[in-house]
């Protein structure tokens, strides 16, 4: 072996050293092409970001140059002194004690609230009554040892008023606070749902209470304390008029259809006098859902504006709850993609849910709720517009259950319109045009086509009142039904009396 041979290092040293040089290499690079990808990521994220603030700022100015109001704030009820506030009674006000804790209220009396929800025992009567028959809600009264009792069994009226008049001084209190000018469950826009749920799931028992009294008094020859429980509800129905949110309404609508039933059964059992159906006719057209609605869809779109800002901000447990889906999408997608959503929802609400309903042409319009619409105002499938998917359908049918609800106090005024019209003259008339103006000062038109509601009288002496519905169809006057046997409101015709 020579000098120069001894000098150079070993073919496998050799070898080992350009493996590692190459791998060190490949790494470097592989290094530096990550940290580039991560740089333009970030840098298209940003960019992201801010391109999708600046166009959520930007529509929210020319909305707002419009006259549209997009922040809950703008919507939020002022606060008023608690002698001027419904909620403030004192059978009520536990309920507006509370301390937000991870999303959710925790009330710091335990006993107040538990208080206010003891009529909750009531409801178990309602599943017994059947288009007033009060022989199951005698029978659930008298078997529950919650309530008291006579020794022996009397009429099922009179059991029924026995049991309840130990809430009396409960409903005497809320039926007075309902007369106060104001109702204002919290004034900060952070609105935690689960503390108003409790609040609503109070006033419907509260209304069960009105409606089986009510009931009861009809059904025992008190149609005069009928018509106090009658008022009390439509009382407790318009307490949620002012709130901003499509929750607190669709629990108004659900109370004025309970108030709803008692007027059926007087009219037609004939309970009430000439006197009362005017006063129950006054309530009804004191009460304009229509006119309600743009103004509470306004309030849901800034109640959405201020979820998914709080989403933007990170805030995923506020306004009630965490939702996990936007939690782990708010980790990963760029905060840009919720503005674009933002801007999208909002428009659709534009597009579809306000032109949905002319309160002034007393108007409701379905092919502004229909689905194939929808699709085809969203166009393709993108990122900008998967939120938008996901939520907006929810609102689809809003405008459905106002219909519905106005169209059946339409229905209602003219029923007590022609009953006091037979009071008058013995019978229904041939048209409704013989009601006004003594007995109705303008007879309401279909809100769904705008024609006039649909009127006969029938060989049995009564009559058949309609409307032709979601469909836009006239069906005759024929109901449809769902598998449930409840009334399918999206086909058939919606006759007097409803369901």
């Amino acid at each position: 072996m020579n000098e120069f041979e001894t000098s150079v290092p070993p073919r496998s040293t050799i070898q080992s050293f350009s493996n590692w040089l190459f791998r060190w290499k490949t790494f470097r690079r592989a290094l530096i092409a990550l940290i580039g990808l991560i740089t333009l990521a970030a840098l298209v994220i940003t960019e992201e970001n801010w391109r999708g603030k600046r166009d959520w700022e930007q529509y929210k100015a020319e909305q707002e140059a419009r006259g549209e109001h997009l922040d809950l704030a703008w919507f939020t009820p002022k606060p008023v002194p608690p002698e001027q506030n419904f909620y403030a009674t004192p059978f009520l006000a536990p309920l507006l004690d509370y301390e937000i804790i991870n999303g959710e209220a925790h009330f710091r009396d335990s006993n107040g609230v538990a208080r206010a929800k003891s009529l909750s025992v009531v409801g178990g009567a309602l599943q017994d009554s059947e288009h007033g028959d009060l022989k199951g809600p005698q029978k659930y009264f008298r078997s529950n040892t919650n309530f008291p009792v006579r020794p022996e069994a009397r009429n099922p009226a009179d059991d029924v008023l026995f049991a309840l008049q130990q809430f009396d001084p409960i409903l005497n209190e809320v039926r007075a606070a309902s007369e106060r000018p104001a109702a204002v469950f919290t004034t900060h826009p952070d609105r935690v749902m689960s503390a108003q749920l409790v609040m609503f799931g109070v006033l419907k028992t509260i209304t069960q209470a009105a409606l089986i009294h009510a009931l009861a008094s009809l059904e025992a020859g008190h149609p005069t304390n009928a018509l106090t429980d009658v008022h009390f509800m439509f009382r407790l129905g318009q307490v949620l008029r002012g709130e901003p949110i499509l929750i607190s309404h669709l629990v108004r609508i659900a109370i004025l259809n309970i108030a709803l039933q008692p007027v059926r059964e007087g009219l037609a059992k004939h309970r009430w006098s000439d006197e009362q159906l005017q006063a129950i006719q006054t309530l009804l057209q004191s009460d304009d859902l229509l006119e309600d609605y743009g103004k509470m869809m306004r309030g849901e779109r800034a109640y959405g504006n201020e979820l998914m800002g709080q989403d933007i901000a990170g805030n995923f447990g506020s306004m009630g709850g965490e939702n996990t889906g936007f939690k782990l999408l708010g980790w990963f997608a760029p905060r840009g993609l919720f503005y674009q959503n933002q801007i999208v929802i909002n428009r659709l609400h534009q597009q579809f849910s306000l032109p949905a309903v002319d309160a002034a042409a007393h108007r409701v319009f379905p092919d502004h709720c229909g689905t194939n619409a929808l699709l085809a105002a969203l166009g393709k499938r993108t990122p900008y517009n998967i939120l938008a998917r996901m939520l907006f359908p929810a609102f689809q049918k809003v405008a459905l259950r106002f219909a519905y609800t106005q169209a059946v106090f339409d229905q209602a005024t003219l029923a007590c319109a022609l009953e006091r019209y037979r009071l008058a003259n013995g019978s229904y008339p041939e048209t409704l045009a013989a009601l006004a103006p003594r007995f109705i000062a303008k007879i309401p038109g279909d809100i769904i086509g705008g024609q006039p509601l649909h009127y006969r009288r029938t060989g049995d002496g009564t009559f058949l009142l309609y409307s032709i519905g979601w469909n836009e169809r006239d069906d005759g006057g024929a109901l449809a039904s769902k598998k449930s046997g409840r009334d399918d409101i999206e086909n058939g015709d919606w006759v007097w009396p409803s369901n």
